[in-house]
């Protein structure tokens, strides 16, 4: 099984003025001359770790991490204004041009793979390949079943904190009672339910309890980002058309890709990486089977090393 590797030191910061007030951070490792993958984290709101350049084999790659609009160390943060699904994808095509890449390779996980399907089915001369892990395709069936019903016959005690917080007059739409609060006036309550908001996936990711990833989602600075810029995202159906990925995938049929997902995925079921596959069939799917949805996991983590290392030599 393959580790990630090993902890450097960023090249450089970055920042991008991408207009309408909002600047995006991010920061470049590994080898100047190397091959460009960009990584496109999830949520919509989580931000980059560190570990996250850790997919990538610095002495090949030039690594490219960015905090999307209102995540991270990106301001404003937890900004909603000019913060769509379109406005991202312009916002990887301004980086790409002002680094100078022509083409490279794209990695994304959950929300990341959403944003990296829409974005190479947008640019598709600018990608060199996919590499996608935890597939998530923003359709209303996949936001209804993490979050109004499907995921809660799984994690009933966990369910219950996110479940109860909303009165029982407004639990036939979750996200919009969430939207409500998230998006009020009152600071109080936005942290409230953010909290609990952010908690219900970061309980849910993995397969064996991590406690590590538990941490990272109840961080009040990602929590209110991903909370917000999530609920916000699902409530306005990520401003995506029906279907928008699997209707638009024969643009990726020159793409190189492969695909990455856990067995027991309960936030991003496996069926979505099927529905995928099937309409996308000259991409690789990997089905790691003691895994669920985080990336730090073992399986999942080797997995997408091995792809990485994969891609460098075709690439190279």
């Amino acid at each position: 099984m393959r580790q990630l590797y090993p902890s450097i030191n960023h090249n450089r910061e970055l920042n991008f003025d991408v207009g309408n007030g909002h600047r995006i951070y991010g920061r470049e490792y590994g080898s100047e001359d190397g091959i460009p993958v960009v990584f496109l984290h999830g949520g919509p709101g989580s931000g980059c770790e560190p570990y996250h350049a850790r997919f990538f084999d610095p002495e090949k790659y030039r690594i490219i991490l960015f905090d999307q609009r209102g995540a991270g160390r990106s301001t404003p943060h937890a900004s909603l204004e000019h913060n769509t699904t379109q406005h991202l994808v312009a916002d990887i095509e301004q980086i790409r041009d002002e680094l100078g890449v022509d083409k490279w390779l794209v990695f994304g996980g959950s929300w990341g793979s959403t944003l990296a399907l829409v974005y190479a089915q947008t640019h598709p001369e600018r990608v060199a390949g996919l590499v996608l892990r935890g597939i998530f395709l923003c359709r209303r069936e996949d936001v209804r079943w993490f979050y109004q019903h499907g995921a809660h016959h799984l994690f009933p005690d966990y369910w219950s904190e996110y479940w109860n917080h909303i009165p029982e007059d407004e639990r036939g739409d979750m996200v919009a009672a969430y939207h409500r609060r998230l998006t009020g006036a009152d600071e109080i309550a936005r942290m409230a339910a953010a909290k609990i908001w952010s908690m219900w996936e970061g309980r849910t990711a993995t397969l064996s309890r991590s406690s590590s990833v538990q941490e990272h989602f109840a961080d009040p600075h990602v929590a209110l980002s991903l909370a917000r810029i999530e609920c916000d995202y699902f409530y306005h159906g990520c401003w995506l058309e029906p279907d928008q990925i699997l209707r638009d995938a024969p643009r990726l049929h020159d793409i190189p890709g492969v695909i990455v997902h856990g067995r027991y995925d309960v936030v991003c079921p496996i069926k979505q990486a099927f529905d995928l596959h099937a309409v996308w069939p000259q991409a690789e799917l990997q089905i790691i089977p003691d895994a669920g949805h985080a990336a730090s996991e073992p399986g999942i983590a080797s997995a997408l090393v091995h792809a990485t290392d994969d891609f460098a030599r075709k690439l190279a």
